[in-house]
């Protein structure tokens, strides 16, 4: 499972976080890892660096799994950190229930 991962300018994207960005996504879909080709993982500040908001912070995550189309959530919140582990608790759900239906869609053919 290839993860990629994409910060706008208002972001420091540098090599600590980005480590600790793929940990969470691995550690997320890790289970799922021999359907997933790759992930992308967007992190955006939405209101950038001049402006305090709340839940600005954006964490888009698409996972391309295998023979299917891409996948996509997004989780805004206040932290980056916040925002990754929120977009892959979600991912991790769509996932499932993807790859779920896809398994009773087998069975019901048998």
């Amino acid at each position: 499972m290839q993860i990629q991962i994409n910060t706008d300018r208002n972001i420091d994207g540098h090599e600590a976080h980005a480590t600790q960005v793929s940990s969470v996504v691995e550690s997320a879909l890790n289970r799922f890892s021999d359907h997933i080709t790759r992930v992308e993982v967007h992190l955006s500040d939405e209101n950038s660096k001049k402006k305090d908001g709340n839940d600005d912070m954006r964490c888009m995550m698409e996972a391309r799994l295998e023979g299917r189309q891409p996948i996509a959530v997004t989780h805004q919140a206040t932290t980056v950190d916040q925002a990754v582990d929120g977009a892959a608790d979600k991912l991790t759900k769509l996932i499932e229930s993807t790859l779920g239906r896809l398994r009773d869609h087998r069975e019901s053919q048998h």
